[in-house]
């Protein structure tokens, strides 16, 4: 019998506590699979969500990658998913990727819906991407030579975490056109990506607008790093500096990451918040709902998580008491548990598209130092509820103004920029908003999607193989 100790983790949420999973699978010399699989059924039975609509008599012969997939609960599971390699899993889980740096959405290039287009969303700072010259806007028709298109874009997405080129077509923003084609080769690194991308103050008439872009809910490079924290609380210090009024989030990008660091950001936000105040509550199977009820160290406390006392918080300073969230098709996870937790205490008014739809997390399961298993697999374990006990965002959050933001890219935090003018326009009631120009083709895919599967890509609600 081994003991595993497991880091309480959602896919997107990182919860601060511990709890203990068993494994005692034995060796069968019949099947090179056993081993792992009887691992995967073992703690699946224990901690996964569904638990009870576990198959009863699965077939262990199967590689670990499908026998996992056939446990799940489908269609209420959309989420969970294994990995061969568990140390790269918690990497991705912290924001670390092998990649070249620049994140982008994937449309319809005409009404055949033949081929598709990338267009550039943002460009992470000091990448190979930024170093070579790629920018919001810049619109990609191929990758490694070939032209994308709704029948090959799932395997040339896979290639972007190597080595690669790229052909793309520059956007002026200020003349709004597209320069002549060019093909440049994208270097791929190890890129810890710091979520604290961009915080200004913009000033317009008698108001003062706190801007803050974030990518990804992670306390730091590592799981024991709190450095993003800290850069996060110095963002809301100057904006408490400097008198805001207003506060307007961009999560357009933003799909998921650590509950620490989503607490964090609630406990910069909300208005009257501190350590007394439920921001979320989680509900587990029966199961593991009594060994954390039994269990001395986690008791009932650990089924609630409360927000923390921030001298940064600027929740006093906004107006109306709302906040402005900024979404998109991606926006998922951890940013929509911000969301539910911040609405029982404040107007949280959402502009953009509508986001995912995850009320659920996971848990990170592997084995270290074990060479006869080296999976580590993020199941479905818990959901959750805001301290009203509203959990009803499995379809997603509709925004108080929908945008499908799929036009001409303006550089993030300029005022001309479309989503951040209609927030603008709503906070001084000046009914001025930027046009919406050359509007693409409808949405097919995400370079995000990438990020969350190994081998499988993920399009919303539907899994491609």
């Amino acid at each position: 019998m081994k003991k595993l100790l497991i880091g309480v983790m959602w896919l997107g949420l990182t919860a601060a506590a511990l709890f203990v999973l068993h494994s005692c699978t034995k060796d069968d010399p019949a099947n090179p699979n056993d081993y792992v699989n009887s691992w995967i059924l073992e703690n699946m039975k224990e901690a996964y969500y569904w638990t009870d609509k576990i198959p009863t008599s699965p077939n262990k012969a199967l590689e670990p990658d499908p026998f996992f997939k056939s446990l799940l609960n489908k269609p209420d599971d959309r989420f969970s998913w294994i990995q061969e390699n568990y140390q790269e899993l918690l990497k991705t889980l912290q924001g670390v990727n092998k990649e070249a740096g620049y994140e982008f959405a994937l449309y319809y290039s005409d009404n055949t819906q033949v081929n598709v287009m990338a267009q550039v969303l943002y460009v992470k700072k000091q990448s190979p991407a930024e170093l070579a010259g790629l920018k919001r806007g810049d619109l990609i028709d191929q990758i490694n030579g070939t032209q994308l298109a709704v029948s090959n874009y799932q395997t040339l997405l896979q290639q972007i975490s190597e080595t690669h080129t790229i052909t793309y077509r520059p956007y002026n923003f200020v003349s709004n056109t597209t320069g002549a084609a060019k093909t440049i080769s994208l270097t791929t690194v190890e890129y810890a990506e710091n979520p604290n991308y961009l915080d200004k103050v913009i000033t317009v008439n008698n108001r003062k607008i706190g801007y803050f872009v974030y990518t990804l809910f992670s306390t730091g490079p590592t799981s024991t790093s709190t450095q993003y924290n800290t850069e996060m609380d110095a963002v809301f210090e100057r904006f408490k500096s400097a008198g805001i009024t207003d506060l307007v989030v961009d999560l357009r990008f933003n799909s998921g990451g650590a509950e620490t660091a989503t607490v964090n950001l609630a406990s910069l936000i909300g208005k009257g918040v501190d350590n007394t105040k439920v921001f979320a509550k989680r509900q587990y199977n029966a199961n593991v709902t009594q060994q954390i009820l039994n269990d001395p160290d986690l008791g009932s406390s650990f089924l609630s998580t409360k927000f923390t006392n921030k001298s940064q918080n600027v929740g006093n300073l906004l107006r109306n008491n709302r906040v402005y969230i900024l979404t998109g098709p991606r926006t998922a996870s951890a940013s929509e548990l911000l969301i539910n937790g911040l609405r029982p205490f404040m107007d949280v008014y959402l502009i953009g598209s509508k986001t995912l739809g995850k009320n659920v997390g996971s848990v990170s399961i592997y084995e270290q130092n074990n060479p006869k298993n080296t999976w580590g697999m993020q199941p479905i374990v818990v959901k959750s509820f805001n301290s009203l006990d509203q959990s009803n965002y499995g379809n997603g959050f509709t925004p108080n103004q929908t945008d499908a933001d799929n036009g001409a890219q303006l550089p993030l935090g300029d005022t001309s920029e479309r989503l951040l003018s209609l927030a603008i326009s709503h906070i001084t009631s000046s009914g001025r908003v930027a046009p919406q120009t050359e509007v693409l083709g409808a949405l097919v895919a995400h370079s995000f999607d990438v990020k969350k599967r190994n081998s499988d890509l993920v399009i919303g609600s539907k899994i491609l193989d």
